[in-house]
């Protein structure tokens, strides 16, 4: 296929505006799959995926259309469209000329629309601007097409109207795509360079990346390296294109979209965004914007039985193979014995792979706190990178801490300013400002620290706009905070899966609801419990779980009292040993609870 006959392109858009199945018309209407394997979300191969209408692992296919007798070749790289994945999706608009940008009809413009717009033009994309589910009785087409005039400066008769649901309009999408996305440049004599945005693992084949060559020519038999690490050489065994399977052929020159196998161990050398070179003959520029992930939230995984430990470090390894964002290492907790501290992306990350874990290798969790990732300043000037509680410096030994912030864009309806503004406040948020989208709606910015957000901010949000807001959110910087590490104690020992980071002025508040869920949660035992809440020494709450009183005097009937007060002495000084050596069980429950503190 000449260079000027490819398109490549990709589809943005914010959660549930139409995305997958826009791809499933484009899939259908180029006759690329047979239409007894056709399916709803068919680029969405994982079960998870199916389940929550959410594209979580990005998709390439290569599509044949022809327009007035020329027949072109269109490369369509699917996006997850969720704020954890931002860096995947900026590797993916690199290897792209072009972006669908997809809006739906009835809820207009949101926050995910407005941040992938960003990132698309910040990568130079040509944009195709589409109102999706034109068709919906509350769809308002003609004031959201006025939106996009004014987000996108585009004249109205620009912007396309279609029902990915039916069908209207998709002809025309594609013959626009053609027209208004620029074919690829590149020169396929020079060195190979070649872009991963993508990379899974094959069980039998290694790892086998999803590339964009950007120069050069990839062919079987020839050795390539890696620009993150050059001095590993591989073989190329096959280099092929995807059509929802893998299509192999002769060879991927400057412009094309594929994939290659050379034998990789794991998705750790082929790392998204790095650049692949010819050994022999190596590029002396790499592509640019490459950056190792890093996880933003930590969380401990312990099996809720000790005996599947094993099961579960297997598991994570099984895992990392096809998903290098993740981190784990092993650690110990007093309450919960052995299991993994682990790094996310993000809360829905964390989610997955929970669920993933739980689902695809029979495993049952518990889930501690989420914590971010904060820098103390020492006081021997040193600094320490601490994402675990239980590892913060105490007294005198730590200056200052470095809590995370992040820019959040979040939109509504201007009748729920107020209780964002109620929201944001109480969540320790900056506020930087505010402008309307159109005469009912608006975008405020706001600069919040992570930690206060992974939680439940985003439930707490949907919950004070009825459902109406969205949020996006980049990392911003670090700041220092006045942050305390809050200790609950069960009869004098502290429990480290209950240990936080948490603000001076949240920690009491925050205490005494951990206090009282526990009070609830915890079965009474035959010996007292006190439940603490402690920063340092200082204890700032306390609850009592009352025992059991086992009926001792119930044998006794008649006779003189001094027989029942023996009794009842005996008792009280069993009750004594017991509270020595006795140790109270917590169910998983009370674990959960603290996820859910209001």
């Amino acid at each position: 296929m000449r260079q000027d006959r490819v398109r490549n392109f990709c589809i943005v858009a914010h959660i549930d505006h139409g995305k997958s199945t826009i791809a499933d018309r484009l899939i259908e209407l180029t006759g690329t799959l047979e239409k007894r394997r056709m399916r709803a979300q068919v680029l969405d191969t994982m079960e998870l995926e199916r389940e929550r209408g959410i594209t979580i692992k990005l998709n390439a296919v290569r599509m044949n259309y022809s327009v007035d007798g020329e027949s072109y070749e269109l490369n369509l790289i699917d996006t997850p469209g969720h704020v954890d994945f931002t860096y995947e999706v900026s590797r993916s608009l690199n290897a792209c000329e072009g972006a669908v940008l997809v809006v739906d009809a009835s809820q207009g413009i949101q926050a995910q629309t407005v941040s992938n717009l960003f990132l698309a033009l910040d990568a130079g994309l040509a944009i195709v601007p589409v109102l999706n589910k034109i068709d919906l009785p509350a769809a308002e087409p003609d004031r959201r097409a006025a939106e996009l005039e004014e987000l996108l400066g585009v004249a109205q008769s620009r912007i396309l109207h279609v029902s990915a649901k039916n069908g209207t309009g998709m002809e025309e999408l594609l013959t626009a795509i053609i027209e208004r996305v620029p074919p690829p440049s590149g020169d396929a004599d020079a060195p190979l360079r070649a872009l991963i945005f993508d990379t899974y693992y094959d069980r039998y084949r290694g790892a086998i990346p999803s590339v964009r060559v950007v120069d050069g020519r990839m062919r079987p038999g020839m050795d390539i390296g890696f620009g993150s690490h050059p001095e590993d050489r591989y073989e190329v065994a096959e280099v092929g294109y995807q059509q929802l399977d893998q299509r192999p052929t002769d060879e991927l020159t400057a412009g094309e979209v594929g994939y290659f196998v050379a034998h990789v161990r794991g998705v750790r050398e082929t790392r998204v965004g790095d650049t692949v070179i010819d050994a022999e003959r190596p590029a002396q520029e790499m592509l640019p914007g490459y950056r190792d992930i890093h996880s933003m939230v930590f969380a401990g995984l312990y099996p809720t039985d000790a005996n599947q430990y094993e099961e579960l470090r297997d598991a994570l390894e099984k895992l990392q193979l096809n998903d290098a964002s993740l981190q784990y290492q092993p650690e110990t907790s007093v309450a919960l014995g052995f299991g993994f501290r682990c790094g996310f992306l993000g809360l829905l990350h964390m989610d997955i792979v929970q669920e993933r874990l739980e689902r695809e290798f029979g495993l049952d969790l518990i889930t501690t706190v989420p914590n971010v990732e904060y820098h103390v300043y020492l006081t021997d000037g040193t600094t320490e990178v601490v994402e675990n509680p239980s590892r913060l410096p105490t007294g005198s030994k730590a200056d200052h801490i470095e809590e995370p912030y992040i820019r959040a864009r979040i939109t509504a309806p201007a009748d729920y300013i107020g209780a964002i503004m109620k929201l944001g406040q109480e969540r320790r948020g900056e506020y930087q400002g505010m402008h309307y989208l159109d005469t009912s709606r608006v975008q405020l910015e706001w600069d919040f620290p992570l930690g206060e957000i992974i939680l439940d901010f985003y439930d707490r949000l949907k919950t004070v706009t009825r459902g109406f807001a969205a949020m996006d959110y980049e990392f911003a910087d670090y700041r220092e905070s006045q942050l305390v590490k809050l200790d609950m104690l069960i009869n004098g020992d502290p429990i480290d899966a209950f240990s936080v980071i948490i603000h001076r002025d949240k920690a009491y508040d925050w205490g005494r609801k951990i206090a009282a869920k526990l009070k609830d949660l915890i079965p009474r035992q035959l010996f007292e419990v006190v439940v603490q809440a402690s920063i340092g020494s200082k204890v700032i709450a306390r609850t009592t779980i009352r025992p059991l009183r086992k009926q001792v005097t119930a044998k006794c009937y008649g006779g003189d009292v001094t027989r029942k007060r023996k009794l009842l002495e005996k008792q009280k000084e069993g009750k004594k040993r017991m509270k020595q050596v006795g140790t109270v069980e917590i169910p998983q429950e009370a674990f959960l609870a603290v996820l859910q503190v209001e």
